[in-house]
């Protein structure tokens, strides 16, 4: 939430509830996770030494008032090989969740309706390798959420991780939004198999969302998971995370709002509870919080037809957290354009704001071309994300102008604004936010405007031309140095032209390896004043969904590492394992997470990170938003 709030008005009272239909496909998709182990009967403590039982939980809860959360790291090393360094540094600010919420007035028409693909238009063989998460062949317990192992299986747990994450790569690279398996219930054994689950219920246990199945055939399970809240609650605590095996519940409580997140894909709790606060966040993008007001009337409020059709939009949200690193860097990335083009997106954006626009974003897919907001105004990282998913997941923006009430919950989450919306192109589309609903004509008007001059000015070509061209590849990395001023489409014909002597030449064999130099397969940068990131673009041999998911996931375990406030923060950190070596590396100004092959030398991958920070300071102008305002969180 910003320093500066801008008072965007009372939100009206809540009148009946308004169903919202958007476009969506329930058509199975595939997200790998890891295996996972039964959640059979037990006892679980609280977190201040008392002891909770026949709840059919079987695990640790780490209270408000409880012990660390304890991280496991790199199950499947080989002989144990790990190097760390660490340097305790200063603390960084955590991100808090700021105030959300208020109910959701849907705009009237201009969205379709749902349309429905039943699983029984998909084989069984592919809903079986649908998004990997389906754990391997193992059969279901008759009492857990996940089946018990014969010892002697062939699939046995180190087996499994080296199949961790995907086994069908296509049906992930045909991911599509949308509902998925709404046959299942906690009685189904490929239900149970699933490796990630989400649920949303309310504070008397009724389901609002599930990823999987039919929420309202979930109905006692969710009452169980409240049942786990209240006892832990009704105790003076309040309940943070289960582990039983492999599995790992997490919750998350939000006033009359219940979350909960049940993973067996060895994910930090800090990356779980963070997913579990932007789905929430999503949900009041939506509705705002004052949908709270509702509960406090009726406790037994049926909140899920405000909700109807939205599972497009929390389906696309949950696969983000798959391979976008904005959901956990709470920073935004730049499509790659020269500073000239930039500049002159950002000209016009900035005219029509100071005609009474609050927000002007120009965006392409998911990266941010041009942002200008009115005169005190920011717009939070975290919030910039959800309205984009927002956009993106729904078809019905791509058909037609479309002017949406929206709730920003970084910004003000109890009041609408309402977004004026429309696709300039195939990828790119125009928001222009404002807190008049008698808006829509003026931006209409705004929008021709931009859209002129982009045309005149070759803006749009440009972009289209940055899309074919991609971001940085880590095969151009300079080994050289190179002029400061020299950009980033011109580096690559500098290193062609210019003539090693063999000094150099020794150093390039030296640097030379599998994917850029020294080994080097990929990098994320962050500027922390910018709130802004850049990721090197994939490539071999990071090519395929499975080793992209991969690599993300220990970018997660090590960036909370490197956050964690019980034991750090740090300030660099050096890791070795079977599939990388990862070297993080956090400064005042900016972090750097890089990933190097297993076998990479360390004093190489050092001086390589170096490289990458120089790099990174060249082209600058191009890579990212020079002049946003920061973010106050």
């Amino acid at each position: 939430m910003s320093s500066e709030e801008r008072d965007v008005g009372e939100p009206e009272s809540c009148p009946d509830c308004v169903r919202v239909g958007l476009d969506s496909l329930a058509l199975n998709g595939r997200e790998g996770e890891k295996e996972g182990d039964d959640l059979g009967n037990g006892s679980v403590e609280d977190g201040v030494g008392g002891t909770v039982e026949g709840l059919g939980v079987n695990g640790v809860v780490a209270g408000v008032g409880g012990g660390e959360i304890e991280e496991v790291w790199d199950r499947n090393l080989v002989d144990g090989r790990r190097e760390r360094e660490e340097n305790r540094g200063g603390e960084i600010e955590e991100v808090g969740d700021g105030r959300l919420g208020d109910w959701y007035k849907a705009r009237a028409g201009g969205w379709g309706e749902i349309e429905e693909v039943g699983d029984e238009k998909l084989g069984d063989e592919h809903r079986a390798n649908s998004e990997g998460d389906v754990e391997g062949d193992s059969s279901a317990s008759s009492s857990g959420y996940a089946a018990e192992r014969e010892k002697g299986s062939s699939h046995s747990g180190r087996s499994s991780a080296s199949e961790e994450i995907d086994d069908g790569e296509a049906a992930m690279a045909a991911w599509v939004p949308g509902k998925r398996h709404l046959d299942e219930d906690e009685a189904s054994i490929s239900w149970r198999k699933r490796k990630k689950h989400f649920f949303i219920l309310s504070n008397s246990g009724k389901p609002i969302y599930s990823r999987y199945g039919d929420e309202h055939k979930l109905a006692g399970f969710s009452a169980t998971l409240q049942a786990i809240i209240s006892f832990v609650e009704n105790g003076g605590d309040r309940v943070k995370s289960v582990r039983a095996g492999k599995h790992q519940v997490v919750f998350l409580v939000k006033g009359p709002i219940y979350l909960v997140c049940i993973s067996c894909t060895e994910e930090p709790y800090e990356s779980l509870r963070v997913q579990l606060e932007l789905i929430y966040s999503q949900m009041i993008l939506i509705l705002t919080k004052s949908v709270n007001r509702c509960f406090e009337k009726n406790p037994k409020f049926d909140m899920t037809p405000l909700l109807g059709g939205t599972d497009v939009v929390f389906s696309s949200l949950i696969h983000s957290f798959s391979w976008n690193p904005a959901t956990f860097l709470h920073a935004y990335t730049c499509l790659p354009l020269a500073y000239a083009t930039r500049q002159a997106a950002g000209a016009v954006l900035q005219d029509i704001a100071d005609s009474g626009v609050l927000f002007a974003i120009l965006m392409c897919k998911h990266k941010v071309v041009s942002l200008v907001g009115a005169q005190k105004a920011s717009l939070h990282p975290d919030d910039m994300l959800l309205l984009s998913n927002f956009v993106m997941s729904s078809e019905s923006f791509r058909t037609s102008e479309s002017f949406s009430p929206i709730c920003l919950p970084r910004y003000n989450p109890m009041a609408f604004l309402y977004a004026y919306v429309h696709y300039l192109d195939v990828e790119t589309y125009l928001m222009l936010l404002t807190t008049s609903s008698d808006a829509f004509y003026h931006l209409k008007d705004c929008r021709l405007r931009v859209e002129m001059v982009l045309l005149r000015s070759n803006v749009l070509s440009e972009i289209q031309r940055s899309l074919l061209d991609g971001g940085m590849h880590v095969e151009d990395l300079p080994i050289d140095p190179v002029p400061r001023s020299m950009s980033l489409l011109s580096q690559l014909s500098y290193q062609r032209i210019a003539t090693p002597t063999e000094s150099q030449e020794s150093l390039r064999e030296a640097f030379t390896g599998t994917g850029g130099p020294a080994g080097l397969w990929h990098f994320i940068y962050r500027s922390i004043y910018l709130d802004q990131y850049v990721a090197s673009e994939f490539s071999p041999p990071i090519n395929t969904p499975r080793q992209q998911k991969r690599l993300y996931r220990a970018y997660q375990k090590i960036y909370a590492s490197m956050h964690d406030k019980g034991v750090g923060p740090h300030k660099t950190q050096f890791r070795r394992d079977e599939n990388y070596v990862l070297l993080c590396w956090v400064t005042q100004d900016f972090e750097l997470y890089a990933a190097f092959d297993p076998l990479a030398d360390k004093a190489l991958a050092i001086k390589t990170c170096n490289r990458i920070c120089q790099w990174v300071k060249d082209v600058e102008n191009e890579i990212f938003l020079l002049g946003a305002s920061p973010f106050s969180w």
